[in-house]
């Protein structure tokens, strides 16, 4: 799922007293502040607007672009290695990427993300991940047994989700009671079909659907399955149910930004059979989590990469050579460096390079400007006491209301285990999947914070009556790139994978745009292979 960045001028609005205070604002709605993911600057190099010539130039053999989770996972594995002749620059003022987060320092009342909130139990494939959290402590013996031991800590606390359906909150986000006896049997029916699709493997041993996604089986039997939408794979295979068509539409949005429509149906079939983690702990259907998100492992490994990471370095020219050259705008001390390096890793958003570079093989430029990306709404709301319940099963980490364009929220405290009722911060998710890609950036740029907040707290108004007064502040932050989009065609039927076959000498692709699905896995995956390319040379 993706998410982003809180600005560092946020902090000192966030000190303790935010709690006690109840001022609104003109709007009527609580304070807060509007960000997003660099986009002036974003613009300014889309339009190509001049920069400082370089003042100094640097060598280093190899130079990481980005400092996501791709990036992060790159320089992880090289460092791991014994190599420590590499750079990672980073345009954001912290890293991260879809996994950034806000820290105590920052809001007293809890840490939480901005972004990917939760990795599911990693598949034997996934094995670079398995190494990750070993080598994190977050996963104790052999990071490829069967079912390792992961950290209780990590493990989501029960009850991990719940519904919002016709008044009623019911355990799980799969619809469950008041269904007529046909749409119950639909839904059965479709379950089966996910699982036989999870155990499927080709003729070599390969599962159909496997995570990282390259790893799947190349049989047409599966891989034409990404020609035609979800949309229409259900339809073909008869299923009619509005309940499951939400709950498939629901997942589509929550992993890709797309509705069934606009997805394909091997990436729609891929959510459903791909993960099939298990641990000795925990149920295979677990996710390791923090208040935080993701961001426990983003600071971990930023820590650990502390020397060689530099945020508030923003790459403004790329001419792939022998060697490559790189100009970095340093923001904070306002000059431009020119890098010459053997490797460079590309561990950015992939519609930026043709903004960026020149003289790039026909067949990457043909991906990167194919690629489409999914717009993103995240808002945190600190509350002073929890939302009240509501009849049914009680307050979950993950809260989700039926039939809403939201995606609803987490509780960035339920990791705490906390006995009293106290201060909580609630992230609420909100992919823009029903206008064209386009359209919705201008809804979001478009849209006030406090027009945003006004729906936010009008839509968790309706599930909690006591939200609206609880809230002490709303953060809202727009991401109009959050996520590459898996469309009919894109994964196996269109230019991606001819990119990957056509890269100059020493220039890698770490993000998971290069995978065409933008999951954690993904990214760590391209992260390490390109670390094992420079490793090999």
């Amino acid at each position: 799922m993706l998410r982003r960045q809180f600005l560092a001028t946020a902090a000192g609005s966030l000190a303790m007293p935010l709690i006690a205070c109840s001022r609104k604002t003109e709007s009527g709605v609580p304070p807060g502040m509007l960000h997003d993911s660099g986009l002036e600057l974003g613009h300014r190099l889309r339009d190509r607007r001049p920069f400082p010539p370089a003042t100094e130039e640097r060598r280093i053999d190899t130079l990481i672009v980005g400092a996501g989770i791709g990036g992060l996972s790159a320089g992880w594995w090289l460092q791991r290695k014994g190599y420590a002749d590499f750079r990672i620059v980073e345009l954001a003022d912290r890293p991260g990427g879809n996994a950034r987060y806000v820290d105590r320092s920052e809001n007293p009342v809890s840490a939480h993300p901005l972004g990917a909130h939760y990795l599911p139990l990693p598949t034997r494939e996934a094995r670079y991940v398995r190494e990750l959290l070993a080598d994190l402590d977050a996963l104790a013996g052999d990071p490829q047994a069967a079912r390792p031991v992961y950290d209780e800590r990590r493990l989501c606390h029960a009850p991990q989700e719940r519904l919002y359906r016709d008044g009623f909150w019911q355990e799980g986000l799969l619809p469950q009671f008041g269904l007529p006896r046909a749409e119950r049997a639909e839904i059965t029916r479709f379950l089966e079909a996910m699982e036989a699709f999870r155990t499927a493997r080709d003729a070599e041993g390969r599962r159909a659907f496997a995570l990282p996604a390259d790893l799947s089986s190349p049989d047409p039997r599966w891989r034409n399955l990404d020609r035609i939408s979800m949309a229409d794979w259900l339809r073909d295979e008869g299923f009619r149910s509005p309940a499951l068509h939400w709950y498939v539409d629901y997942a589509c949005r929550d992993d890709f930004g797309t509705t069934l429509a606009d997805t394909s149906a091997w990436a729609g079939i891929h959510y459903f059979a791909c993960r099939n983690g298990e641990a000795a702990n925990a149920a295979s259907d677990s996710v390791l989590t923090a208040p935080e998100g993701n961001g426990w492992i983003v600071r971990a490994l930023a820590e650990r990469l502390a020397a060689q990471l530099a945020t508030g370095s923003t790459v403004i020219d790329v001419r792939p050579g022998r060697p490559h050259e790189v100009q970095v705008w340093l923001a904070a001390e306002a000059r431009t460096v020119r890098y010459r390096c053997r490797h460079l890793v590309w561990a950015a958003p992939l519609f930026l390079l043709p903004h960026l570079a020149s003289d790039l093989p026909a067949p990457l430029v043909a991906a990167t400007r194919a690629a489409s990306y999914a717009p993103w709404l995240v808002a945190n709301l600190t509350l002073a006491e929890p939302p009240h319940g509501g009849a049914g099963a009680p307050l979950a980490w993950d809260n989700v209301p039926y039939g809403s364009t939201g995606l609803g929220y987490v509780v960035a405290t339920h990791q705490n285990l906390r006995l009293a009722d106290g201060p909580t911060v609630l992230t609420w998710y909100h992919a823009l999947a029903h206008q064209p890609p386009a359209a919705a950036r201008q809804t979001l740029l478009g849209t006030s914070r406090e027009r945003w907040a006004a729906s936010i707290l009008g839509e968790l108004g309706r599930l909690h009556r006591n939200l609206p007064a609880a809230t002490r502040r709303i953060d809202v932050f727009r991401h109009g790139h959050a996520m590459i989009r898996p469309t009919p065609g894109a994964l196996w039927h269109g230019p991606r994978q001819a990119a990957l076959t056509a890269l100059p000498p020493g220039f890698h692709l770490a993000h998971a745009d290069a995978s065409g699905l933008s999951l954690f896995e993904e990214a760590n995956y391209r992260g390490v292979m390109a670390a094992e390319r420079i490793l090999r040379t």
